[in-house]
């Protein structure tokens, strides 16, 4: 079939696109093709016979960032105005959307959070106008929904709320609805009455990953950890529901001079970079300054993470809440022992009770008795190894891309 996949953002280090790309592989070995229209093509080189770049789709147009404001941060008392706009600008997507379903000639359409989260509302809409005008089967991937975000998606206006209850998710006869959790098969199920299949997300167990080699023995070194020290590894973005603060709280309780945090990605999607000023206003209280190391101005894109696993010695990974949690799969792909706080909803329900061996927290608590657990682990280099060795095997198990080949072949069937 040739799939047509819309998409706000691709080619980046966040959950959605990176999960999407690995099933772009998939559905290309199983046979499809597949054409993506996307508003951002991040670190991508775009083939134009089968990538779009259709900006109006992105999260950081003029029109989205407006709508957004307009619907939950900054309202208008009337919200007429909003709602007449998003129907008119979704009008428009729509109809570049139809002619490159058109051009291309889809089978399917594949719409990745888009039509789940409404943190593109006319994208979302244009979504729903285009299904229903065309009759296309659709799957959506529906990694989060607005109802998770607390207040984030919450408007004073009780129009703005009812009109993102109609349309996300977006809930239409021809759709297949694939979540990433099985908190999202329940909520289908108990919300909607509708069966969702769970797909979750996966790594390439098959592929040479977070190996030494020549060419990465100084990327440490390179960020500020010298040859006698011990780095740890925060490998995510800088927002608030990754935990990092309780990173830096291990840091600091460890005492140890010579153990340095190394945070990889970027805080272009923490609003006003208010978490991260806290996280500085810590680090500075706490005298960590020479410990804590921001590292994203050398990992360019998610492609380099191989080389910072590499000689790291362990993975912090506190988060308060996950979708899923990709960092932690990639943590045990790069055989690599995990501190993990028991984030909701997914943690222990999908990946913590398939047995892997790590130190959790519950709560974000660091008690004596797990910094004592995580110290023990960070100090025995053989140790580190063994637990690698046993959570890859379950890893390959669970999470590999033989799973997600299955599950795709039966979703694209219709």
């Amino acid at each position: 079939m040739r799939i047509g996949i819309i998409i706000g953002r691709i080619g980046g280090v966040d959950g959605v696109a990176l999960e999407t790309e690995k099933w772009i592989d998939i559905l290309k070995k199983i046979g499809h093709e597949v054409f993506i229209m996307s508003g951002e093509f991040e670190s991508w080189n775009m083939d134009y016979q089968h990538d779009t770049l259709f900006p109006a789709l992105s999260f950081f147009s003029a029109e989205a960032e407006w709508e957004q404001r307009k619907a939950f941060f900054e309202p208008d008392e009337d919200p007429g105005p909003l709602l007449d706009h998003i129907e008119k600008w979704s009008d428009m997507i729509e109809g570049v959307l139809a002619k490159w379903v058109k051009d291309k000639n889809i089978d399917v359409i594949l719409s990745e959070n888009a039509s789940a989260l409404p943190c593109q509302l006319s994208m979302g809409i244009g979504i729903k106008k285009l299904i229903k005008n065309t009759g296309l089967p659709v799957v959506t991937h529906d990694h989060d929904f607005h109802w998770e975000r607390g207040e984030r998606y919450l408007s004073v206006h009780p129009e703005v709320n009812q009109y993102v209850d109609d349309n996300f998710p977006l809930l239409l006869p021809n759709v297949k609805h694939a979540v990433i959790n099985t908190f999202g098969v329940e909520t289908f199920k108990k919300r909607f009455d509708i069966e969702a299949t769970l797909v979750p997300n996966v790594m390439d167990f098959n592929r040479i990953y977070g190996v030494p080699t020549p060419e990465n023995q100084f990327f440490l070194r390179d960020v500020g950890v010298k040859k006698d020290e011990i780095a740890l590894l925060q490998v995510t973005r800088i927002v608030r529901r990754k935990g990092i603060e309780t990173a830096i709280s291990l840091i600091d309780q460890l005492h140890d001079k010579k153990l340095k945090l190394v945070i990889t990605g970027n805080n272009n999607d923490d609003e006003n970079k208010e978490y991260y000023n806290e996280l500085i206003d810590q680090i500075h209280e706490l005298n960590l300054s020479r410990q804590i190391i921001f590292a994203a101005h050398k990992v360019l894109d998610h492609k380099d993470l191989s080389d910072v696993y590499a000689h790291g010695r362990a993975c912090t990974y506190f988060s308060t809440y996950e979708g899923f949690g990709n960092a932690f799969v990639e943590g045990v792909l790069a055989k690599k022992p995990i501190f993990v706080n028991n984030y909701k909803p997914v943690y222990m329900q999908d990946i913590g009770n398939k047995g892997f061996e790590t130190i959790m927290i519950e709560d974000s608590k660091l008690t004596n008795e797990k910094v004592q657990q995580m110290s023990d682990i960070i100090y025995n280099p053989k140790r580190c190894v063994e637990i690698g060795e046993f959570n890859f095997r379950l890893g390959k198990k669970y999470f590999s891309f033989d799973v997600l080949e299955e599950k795709l072949s039966e979703l694209f069937t219709f």
